[in-house]
């Protein structure tokens, strides 16, 4: 593969672990698709495609053409005043994540309440990050106080919008909020959402305990990234570690709108496919059709890193001795102006039938340890659904398999948030008794990180 000096994608690599062995008439084939990226920006991989001609943008330097454009959504309604700490410490930590921005890079800060405001630049435009647009943007965070109500949708829409001016391919967004989405139905946060999707990520924080966890999940699940929570608002170093965190993870981006692509031959189908690591998000849904018996799924975007894909495909019934393509899985890059997609890596999935019991009973090791990871994760949830609804039996089952789930695969952080809401009895069975009284803190955390999860042990 060429090499470029600058401005090049990642090297992208695409490792399949499966058991492509099927028992005559076996029709489930399963695989984790791990992909990988490596030396953004320096060597290997494909040139950038052309970016469209940028709008014309106020206090953009000499950099005419940011790598990445960010904003950050600060909510400002009146609970940020309560106390008052809550809203100097946001102003402190959104002053110490952009001090983490790039010179170069294009940012915009955006207050929140039951409308949107531009706090910095404004005019509809992002500044340019250097020492003085910077030191600009800090003095105008100062002047943010708390009052009004929480219409999120605003935000998101004109985060779009701010976004949609520069021309930089990493697009991101990065929201605190420490409260309910009370100002707007939740059909119009789900429509903003809808016409987000695709156009720049976003990582959501919920600060105290007031605020909605599958809100502020489901903010990060649509729009590719990551949700967690501050739950003490007056822990300035947790605030500040977790902002400055978010933006360095995005200043290491090098690609965006990267697509995991699954062609299958006539007559396979895509059951689902999942990311299961670093966190479970089930993108089955999301599925854009991509020519001829091949879909694409959206994957955000890349710096160094590597993430694990769950495949499952059902294919035709076969007889012991015959052998098939399963699905191939490829990485591709969209080109501008409806060009065709460059393909970054690629692999196969296979399968095969066989009359060997061993063989064909056998669990990849990889596909057995994100399966439990993935019911782990559905076990907390259900079982905090339960415990909120009062039924106390079907939340110490569920809860009960979680710790054993969580033990089994050595998912310690998730086994330490989960002996915050039950007494563990014996973890081998699962067996677990729910605490009488829980803090609304650790049941909202175990909630929120429920869906990361551990990688399995090579």
């Amino acid at each position: 593969m060429a090499n470029f000096a600058k401005s090049t994608v990642p090297r992208f690599s695409v490792e399949v672990s499966q058991n492509e062995y099927l028992p005559e008439g076996g029709r489930e084939v399963n695989a984790i698709v791990t992909v990988t990226s490596t030396g953004g920006g320096t060597t290997g991989g494909l040139p950038l495609p052309a970016a469209p001609a940028p709008a014309p943008v106020r206090d953009r330097a000499s950099n005419p053409s940011p790598r990445a454009a960010v904003v950050i959504m600060v909510d400002c309604s009146g609970s940020m005043d309560c106390p008052p700490t809550k809203i100097r410490h946001a102003r402190k930590a959104t002053a110490a994540a952009i001090d983490t921005l790039r010179d170069g890079v294009a940012f915009a800060v955006v207050a929140g309440t039951h409308r949107a405001e531009e706090v910095f630049p404004g005019g509809g435009r992002l500044a340019t990050a250097d020492p003085a647009t910077r030191a600009r943007a800090k003095e105008a965070l100062r002047r943010l106080s708390a009052g009004g109500g929480t219409a999120i949708g605003t935000w998101l829409r004109l985060a779009d919008r701010l976004l949609a001016t520069a021309e930089a391919p990493i697009r991101h967004g990065i929201l605190l909020t420490d409260g309910r989405d009370e100002h707007e139905e939740p059909a119009e946060l789900r429509a903003a959402l809808d016409a987000c999707a695709g156009r720049f990520t976003c990582d959501a924080r919920g600060v105290g305990t007031d605020w909605e966890v599958k809100e502020v999940t489901g903010i990060a699940s649509a729009l590719l990234g990551t949700a967690d929570i501050v739950a003490d608002p007056s822990d300035l170093a947790a605030l500040t570690a977790d902002f400055t965190g978010m933006m360095e993870a995005v200043m290491g981006k090098e690609v965006a709108d990267v697509g995991l692509r699954v062609w299958t031959p006539v007559g396979a189908e895509v059951v689902f496919l999942k990311q299961v690591a670093p966190a479970v998000e089930d993108l089955t849904g999301r599925r854009a059709e991509a020519g001829a018996r091949a879909g694409d799924y959206p994957t955000g975007s890349w710096g160094d890193e590597s993430r694990d894909y769950h495949l499952c495909v059902r294919v035709p019934a076969a007889e012991v001795g015959q052998e098939m393509l399963a699905a191939r899985v490829s990485l591709v890059l969209p080109r501008p102006a409806g060009g065709l997609p460059a393909t970054l890596a690629q692999g196969l999935v296979r399968a095969v039938w066989t009359d060997d019991a061993a063989a064909s009973t056998a669990m990849n090791p990889q596909v057995a340890h994100y399966t439990g990871q993935a019911e782990l994760a559905q076990a907390i949830q259900e079982g905090m659904d339960a415990r909120k609804a009062g039924d106390v039996e079907g939340a110490t089952a569920r809860l009960g398999r979680a710790v054993q789930l969580a033990s089994a695969s050595g998912n310690a952080d998730t086994a330490k948030l989960l002996a915050k809401v039950v007494d563990v009895v014996d973890v081998a069975t699962g067996t677990v008794r729910l605490k009488a009284k829980v803090a609304e803190a650790d049941e909202m955390t175990l909630e929120t990180r429920s869906t990361k999860t551990v990688r399995v042990k090579k």
